[in-house]
């Protein structure tokens, strides 16, 4: 079930603990301030499942705190950047709709 939406830019950026394969890109911090402040329920580790749209992909998953950013970040599949011919380092347009 479809919850709230939110749409933004952000610039993709790989996790310096495993540079060989994850890629995120962080919410800015009003969305992840709207996000936190929703009465849904959270995850594992402060999780929130959500819905991701990157060009014509869609996908589920989860977007994580990041106490460093003092953000939530959203991982970004290898599948997702090689359809849409994006990688680290290109600012993309992210649509994060929160699941209930």
């Amino acid at each position: 079930m479809a919850g709230t939406r939110f749409e933004f830019e952000a610039e993709l950026w790989r996790w310096e603990a495993r540079t060989d394969s994850w890629v995120f890109a962080a919410l800015p911090e009003d969305v992840s301030d709207e996000i936190a402040d929703l009465p849904i329920p959270t995850a594992g580790f402060g999780s929130v499942k959500v819905e991701v749209t990157l060009g014509a992909q869609r996908w589920s998953t989860s977007v994580f705190p990041d106490a460093q950013r003092k953000t939530f970040v959203v991982p970004i599949k290898a599948a997702v950047r090689r359809a849409e011919g994006v990688d680290v380092g290109d600012r993309v347009r992210i649509g994060v709709e929160t699941l209930v």
